[in-house]
């Protein structure tokens, strides 16, 4: 009989920011799968679940590509789905972690593409996006009242940015990397500038808050950030 499938979410960083529910699940797991990339060491969604994990429990580490498109690629993900659906074949419960939400801008969302294709009972369990931890940590409000909220990717066109900048009072900027003045123009732009936030790694150790971002405009990020903004 195979196994279950589990996509958990673990939060942005906090391991306290876990749920009952994702814990639950890493203590019954019997394989838990960490995605990393091939540019780093380890796994920072299996750092964030490491005080949950029981012993003797066996940690699969696999790398995912960074494709932006995955439907005109999802042969370069097969082999991870092969090894995963052998682990389930065997009767393990087997659980992919990732970052934040797991169908929140998540590589979980690709593996479960493939999965959901084969004969396998499917678990997925929210997690906190960095979004909310970050307002929440900073005692902002994300967004409140009549405001509308845009949540962009900072690798979106920078035409389809100042478009949906100019329609809303908030927004959050996420995936913001090495083009952050560019997309802090484009907050200037649009009178969103001066209140903004920017946080990088969010619940981690080396966790970077600036509440200047004007400061940044001339300075790439050396990690994915996230932006708060709202209109003044």
């Amino acid at each position: 009989m195979r196994g279950t499938f589990y996509g958990i979410g673990v939060g942005p960083g906090d391991p306290e920011l876990l749920t009952v529910k994702a814990i639950k699940a890493i203590e019954a797991a019997d394989v838990l799968i960490a995605p990393k990339t091939e540019k780093k060491d380890g796994s920072v969604a299996l750092k964030i679940a490491r005080p949950y994990l029981k012993e003797g429990v066996e940690i699969v580490y696999q790398v995912f590509p960074m494709v932006k498109d995955f439907a005109k690629n999802p042969e370069a993900w097969e082999e991870n789905k092969a090894e995963i659906l052998a682990l389930l074949d065997a009767g393990k419960n087997v659980a992919f972690l990732t970052l934040g939400d797991p169908m929140f801008y998540s590589t979980y969302i690709y593996v479960f593409r493939l999965m959901e294709q084969e004969d396998v009972e499917i678990v997925t369990i929210p997690g906190v996006p960095a979004f909310a931890a970050i307002g929440s940590r900073l005692n902002r409000p994300v967004v409140e009242g009549d405001d509308i909220l845009a949540i962009i990717p900072g690798t979106a066109d920078r035409a389809d940015i100042e478009k949906i900048l100019s329609a809303v009072q908030s927004a959050v900027v996420m995936k913001v990397y090495r083009n952050a003045p560019e997309i802090i123009d484009l907050l200037a732009e649009n009178h969103m500038a001066e209140d903004a936030v920017l946080v990088s790694r969010a619940g981690l150790d080396d966790e970077k808050i600036i509440r200047d971002i004007g400061a940044q405009r001339g300075e790439p990020l050396n990690y994915l950030s996230t932006i708060l903004a709202r209109r003044n």
